[in-house]
């Protein structure tokens, strides 16, 4: 399917790896130049260099801690600069750390809103100008399937995320004039790097082998399996089309049916 992307600029944050890499290549794919970044050098110019040479695209790449507000300044004015326009924009960060409540305290959640929150809302107050200006825009939020549903040991991630479908709700209906939506993705399990670690921390915890603690995991989704990142690329790199400009405000949950609830 001719997603209608091809001659498009889009912006990838945390696109070295996992997820955030999945959606690049799925839009690289699709034509679509992009500007990705990641807090390490090496490895994001490594990515750009691998996707430029496997789908013939322009790919800039740019070292962008999102957790800096100067930084996504910076990134901002050398894909303007480079590009003229940012047609998408992927918001995504690593997940804070798991663990009960009591293992963290107030400046911990202030550092997760800051990395899930804040850099969503400084990313899209970054490349809102450019949509404007050209009447055409495509915002995704990377999230979690805990917006939907809290996830016990993850109470960084449930208080820091939800703000964020707050954000884009309220941002969806008002610059809908523009041609611009803006939808959150709300992905469940998928086996990356943040993934691993927490299945590390659960099989030291529980004293089991890894293994026997992914397996656990398994059992409790409904298709009894991990996500496939490219899976996820291909939803993001859908929303992002011309064959979507109805769908905003929306959260799409991908968690392999484990949310039971009707809405």
């Amino acid at each position: 399917m001719n997603l209608k992307l091809k001659g498009k600029v889009a912006v990838v944050t945390a696109a070295s790896r996992g997820l955030g890499r999945a959606v690049a290549e799925a839009l690289a794919a699709e034509g679509v130049s992009l500007a990705i970044c990641s807090r390490n050098e090496e490895r994001i110019r490594e990515t750009a260099a691998e996707i430029k040479a496997e789908y013939e695209v322009n790919v800039l790449p740019f070292v962008c801690d999102v957790m800096n507000p100067s930084d996504i300044i910076r990134f901002k004015e050398e894909v303007i600069g480079r590009f003229q326009a940012c047609h998408i924009l992927l918001t995504n960060a690593d997940g804070p750390p798991s663990g009960k409540l009591e293992d963290f305290n107030a400046e911990d959640f202030q550092k997760a809103i800051d990395l899930n929150l804040m850099s969503t809302i400084n990313l899209v107050y970054a490349f809102l100008p450019s949509m404007k200006r050209q009447k055409w825009g495509r915002v995704l939020a990377s999230t979690s399937s805990n917006v939907k549903y809290l996830l016990p040991m993850f109470p960084l991630s449930n208080v820091s995320r939800i703000g964020v479908v707050a954000f884009v709700k309220t941002f969806a209906p008002e610059f809908g004039r523009w041609n611009i939506t803006a939808n959150i993705l709300a992905p469940g399990f998928y086996l990356t790097e943040p993934t691993k670690a927490f299945l590390e921390n659960q099989a030291r915890r529980e004293e089991i082998p890894y293994h026997e603690a992914l397996e656990k995991l398994k059992s409790t989704i409904p298709t009894r399996s991990i996500g496939d990142p490219k899976d996820y690329g291909a939803l993001a790199a859908f929303l992002a089309s011309e064959y979507t400009s109805f769908i905003t405000g929306e959260i799409f949950l991908i968690d392999g049916g484990k949310y039971a609830g009707s809405m």
